[in-house]
């Protein structure tokens, strides 16, 4: 196999593989190692910080290789383990820090918050005067990011790898959707995988292949000061987001880094072939104010000379996540590219994970966040990388507020509706490029969402309005974002039973919810496919997962088998009437008999609503008596202005994305990619239920579920979680403890407007059987910012449990 860019990424997966055991790996890098960005990477290796277990692991590894390397290799890292010290400089970055510092602490980074005068006992040249506290890790510390990359070399060749410096892939030879060979001017080096850490490069190589990976360059600045006179040795790394800089010894003096709020994209028509080891003109007049405040956090830096301004390209995604996994267009194209400035301190975990992923042919941490097939080609185009990358760099440092939504390259994709939408009041939010209501304002005017924070926020009463609207009336959500596939075909129904752990190829005229399983018995998706003719068949998905499960489709649907699959997401809009009033004004509009007999739970028929046709499928994701429509996009309009008018005598309240979440989460509905991931089986999930063991012919997964079944008692377990004080609010990652023992966290939460509490789904792995006796038998607590509350846990929904208003 072949691995393309001789970075930190690139000798990190070479160095892997070969620790996996494959030997018949080569390794081409076009200049020399180190030459891209990695060469002028400051080298923070960190450990604090992120709210995903996935991210957190990665840092763990990838300290721990470092710290070994040397002893491996006879290849000096350059690790010194100095500490690092996170200043949070205002009340809302305290409680953010608090939050992750609870996280990482369950994670096993040994997180300690310090009052202002311990921070600068540590680093004496702060200015700690208006600091909250500081998050101190002992254990971390920096990097020399050259020697962290010989020795993964050095270690790769020691195992076998074979690196070539000086030679350029030049592009992918293909056959049958698959790579075949990759191309240089020496010739052609046959393969089947090929794994592209091409780095700054890697938009531009991918594109040669028909592959998309939407990350872009953009300016990256740190200043090197003169040496400092009586430098205090040894100093952590200090990091103050709120003045934009990171400060740690360079030579001497100090090196002040930023990330500055608003940045530069660079070469966005695409990087220069040629460009090594290179640097780019400080843009003195941009960049002063940036430099000026984070100065300002050590005053120092601004009294001594600058030795040096040095700016430099680091490559940055739409959503400030990495690029990694198989392209969804060419089996055998793996990435590992777009690390948003942390590939240094994430690289070593990084190239564990894809090496296991290549070598297994899954993944066996999460990454449903950073897949490959999240993204979609036009992300890639250049005007939006132009805009978003702009806003992506500063969002390093911002505040990570649970409702923060991002500003730039909007409006792309707009649901039919969308101007009705905005005109009933509607806040939008970006949704894998959509733009969708998140609630509502009032009609006619503009909405304010108020300032960003931890608390409520300024549109809560508006979100329990909406909320409550569902539970006793009817709501109106535009769900046309949800990705939707026909699969039609005389074996199209073989193909998906193939692939479903339920029974999906049954009577027509039903949908079935059901989870797709690979071999280990994990999960892949969770969807719905409903039965419309013998031969025709609708998949739906949710947004985040729309190319994942395309892919999944197209690459198991055996080569002699008659089944075409087609994206139709453009071709309906998705209307979903939620709530115990929505069959009442939906029989107002329709000739069909809505009646519970004649349509029952699970039902899906095309019926007439004035002039229009729609399929109307009778499902829930609120726990409500409800309906889903998809209505041909032309016909979009036309439906919503007739369900908006009968809906006035049946008091219809437009909903968005926030009452589904807090909706779904108070009946414990899942979220693929939010609350359950490929790291879980359906069991696990608590999803047994839609998983048909005994159907004819069985499906993908089965063998490994049994297999697992037979083990005995499960050791871990989705639960739904439900604060009893009414006041705190949960967002995700929150740690939950039995009589004061952690035991698992938060996946995702929400605030459960009936049932009177922060509520949410947390998975719980306590090392002993996750029974009702364990889950009735303790104490249970949330811990959220620092402070402990009481807690009720439970295996079954908390709403409506018997799925009576469901099935009225």
């Amino acid at each position: 196999m072949v691995v393309l860019g001789g970075g930190i990424i690139g000798t990190s997966v070479a160095y892997h593989l070969a620790l996996e055991g494959w030997r018949d790996i080569v390794l081409l890098e076009r200049d020399r190692l180190t030459s891209g960005t990695t060469w002028h990477a400051a080298g923070l290796m960190v450990t604090f910080g992120s709210s995903s277990e996935t991210s957190t692991e990665m840092r763990k590894y990838s300290r721990a290789l470092y710290s070994r390397l040397e002893a491996e290799t006879g290849q000096a890292t350059g690790f010194a383990p100095i500490g690092f010290i996170e200043v949070a400089s205002d009340r809302d970055r305290l409680e953010e820090y608090r939050r992750v510092a609870a996280f990482n602490r369950y994670c096993g980074v040994d997180v300690h918050e310090l009052s202002p005068r311990e921070v600068q006992t540590l680093f004496p040249l702060a200015r700690v005067d208006d600091i909250e506290a500081g998050f101190y890790v002992k254990e971390d510390g920096r990097v020399n990011p050259v020697d962290v990359t010989m020795a993964l070399a050095k270690g790769a060749r020691a195992r076998g790898v074979r690196i070539i410096e000086g030679l350029a892939a030049t592009g992918i030879a293909q056959r049958r959707g698959r790579v075949s060979a990759v191309r240089t001017q020496h010739g052609d080096i046959r393969t089947e995988i090929v794994v592209n850490c091409c780095g700054m490069w890697a938009r531009q190589f991918g594109a040669l292949a028909g592959v998309t990976i939407a990350n872009q360059a953009a300016e990256h600045y740190y200043l090197i000061t003169e040496p400092i006179r009586d430098l205090p040795p040894n100093m952590p790394v200090l990091e103050d987001p709120g003045c934009y800089g990171y400060y740690r010894e360079e030579g001497g003096g100090l090196m002040v880094g930023l990330f500055e709020p608003v940045c530069a994209p660079w070469k966005v028509a695409g990087i220069p072939e040629d460009f090594s080891f290179g640097e780019l003109p400080p843009d003195w007049e941009r960049m002063t104010p940036y430099l000026e405040r984070a100065m300002s956090r050590v005053p120092i830096t601004a009294e001594v000379g600058m030795k040096k301004l040095f700016c430099g390209p680091e490559s940055f995604t739409p959503d400030l996540r990495p690029i990694v996994g198989e392209a969804p267009e060419l089996s055998g194209y793996f990435v590992a590219a777009g690390l948003n400035s942390i590939g240094v301190l994430t690289g070593g975990g990084l190239g564990r994970v894809l090496a296991h992923w290549i070598v297994h042919g899954t993944a066996d941490v999460d990454v449903t966040a950073f897949n490959i097939d999240r993204l979609h080609p036009c992300q890639a185009n250049a005007e939006y990388r132009r805009q978003r990358t702009v806003e992506s760099l500063g969002l390093v440092y911002q505040c990570h507020y649970p409702a923060r939504s991002l500003s730039s390259a909007r409006g792309l994709r707009r649901s039919p509706l969308h101007d009705r939408l905005a005109a009933a009041g509607a806040w939008f939010r970006e949704v894998s490029g959509w733009e969708s209501p998140d609630w509502y304002g009032e009609p006619g005017s503009a909405p304010d969402p108020g300032p960003l924070g931890w608390g409520r926020p300024q549109w809560f009463a508006n979100w329990a309005r909406e909320h409550y609207a569902a539970r006793n009336q009817v709501i109106l959500l535009d769900m046309s974002f949800m990705g939707k596939f026909m699969v039609q075909g005389r074996d199209a129904g073989r193909c998906l039973e193939r692939l479903s752990g339920n029974r999906v190829d049954g009577a027509v005229g039903v949908v079935t919810y059901t989870q797709w399983m690979n071999d280990t018995g994990r999960l892949e998706a969770d969807l719905t496919v409903t039965k419309l003719t013998e031969e025709r068949y609708l998949v739906v998905v949710t947004d985040t997962m729309v190319r994942h499960a395309e892919t999944w489709m197209r690459r198991h649907v055996p080569d002699d088998a008659h089944a075409c699959i087609t994206d139709v997401t453009s071709a309906y809009a998705q209307l979903n009437l939620q709530g115990p009033g929505s069959r009442a004004l939906l029989q107002q509009l329709t000739g069909a008999d809505l009646s519970n007999g004649a349509f029952p739970f699970r039902a899906a028929r095309e019926i007439d609503i004035g002039l229009a046709r729609v399929l109307c499928i009778r499902i829930t994701y609120v726990g409500e008596l409800g309906y889903e429509l998809y209505v041909p996009t032309e016909q979009a309009v036309y439906v919503y202005e007739r369900l908006v008018e009968a809906g006035t005598q049946h008091a219809l309240t437009h909903a968005g994305l926030q009452a589904l979440g807090s909706l779904r989460l108070e009946k414990g509905y899942r979220d693929y990619g939010h609350d359950i991931d490929n790291t879980d089986d359906p069991y696990e999930a608590g999803l047994g239920f839609a998983v048909n063991l005994q159907k004819p012919g069985g499906f993908i997964g089965r063998e490994a579920l049994l297999a697992r079944r037979a083990q005995g008692p499960r050791l871990r377990r989705l639960v739904q979680v439900l604060v009893k004080d009414p006041e705190p609010l949960m967002f995700h990652a929150e740690i939950v403890r039995r009589d004061g023992v952690a035991v698992g966290y938060l996946r995702a939460a929400s605030y459960g407007h009936t049932l009177g509490g922060a509520v949410g789904l947390a998975m719980i792995e306590p090392k002993t059987p996750v029974d009702e006796r364990y889950l009735s038998g303790g104490e249970w607590q949330v811990e959220i910012a620092g402070k402990l509350y009481p807690a009720i846990v439970s295996a079954t929904s908390l709403y409506d449990p018997e799925m009576k208003r469901v099935r009225a």
